[in-house]
């Protein structure tokens, strides 16, 4: 059975005006995002693909087209309740973390539960999960600046995930690491966002992501050159602890916010 819709495009164009040049960065864009799928979008530089995030994001409307969140026309909204959508509907992971520099790892998490409305004693509980569920219970105390790359990310991943959205966009969320602590990360990611049934777009370079993907598009010229589609299956993924990893060596930059 199909999972439900949670982003619709339906002939989706976006350009912009530089001097007297127009530039087209999204060419009649139409897809379908369904609850659960993990959707990678690849593409060279100046294809279109971060404009394509920012509309589903709701931090850009489209030219002409429409761009439905759970239905909602994000073009007929005003920007209170595009802010509304976002802090519930939406977590965003980005390649430089953009953690608070004086907050916890803990207290990171914490913040859009509390931004949101939730109770002391839940927000804490769902925090807590999370960083048990990230592998980080025992550097929850830890300001981003003694945290490594790939543990950032990490506080990331579980702060974009706090009030259960709906949707998750990834820009770039491997840019910034390894290999070995990319790969790691990117399972984290996935295995996380299909327990939490969410649907996740990831705009990226890296094979390694692109592999997970249960939709693999391609972008050039602001179109979706080809589409390589696998079914979205609704199986339960189990929820596990990830086991803690020692600290990357050398890899402890704080990014500003």
């Amino acid at each position: 059975m199909e999972s439900p819709t949670v982003v619709q495009l339906e002939n989706l164009e976006k350009s912009y005006q530089l001097g007297k040049t127009i530039v087209q960065a999204l060419r009649g864009i139409s897809l379908t995002l369904h609850e659960g799928e993990f959707m990678v979008v690849m593409g060279p530089s100046g294809s279109g693909k971060t404009t394509l995030l920012n509309i589903i994001g709701t931090l850009d409307k489209p030219t002409s087209g429409r761009a439905l969140i759970d239905g909602e026309d994000i073009a007929k909204m005003k920007d209170r309740q595009l802010t509304k959508l976002r802090r519930y509907k939406i977590g965003f992971v980005f390649q430089f973390h953009n953690l608070i520099p004086v907050l916890t790892a803990f207290e990171n998490v914490q913040l859009p539960l509390l931004t949101a409305g939730a109770g002391r004693k839940a927000s804490e509980d769902r925090a807590n999960e999370l960083m048990e569920r990230v592998g980080l219970k025992d550097r929850a105390g830890h300001l981003p600046d003694e945290l490594s790359g790939g543990e950032q990310q990490r506080v990331a991943i579980a702060r974009a995930l706090a009030n259960h959205p709906r949707i998750i966009l990834a820009d770039e969320p491997t840019g910034d690491l390894d290999t070995k602590t990319g790969s790691e990360v990117v399972q984290i990611m996935y295995d996380l966002a299909k327990q939490e049934r969410a649907a996740v777009v990831v705009v990226t370079h890296d094979p390694i992501i692109s592999d997970k993907a249960d939709r693999l598009l391609m972008m050039r010229d602001g179109r979706i050159s080809e589409t390589l589609n696998q079914p979205v299956s609704r199986e339960k993924h189990p929820i596990r602890a990830v086991e803690p990893m020692p600290p990357e060596p050398g890899r402890s930059i704080s990014q500003p916010n």
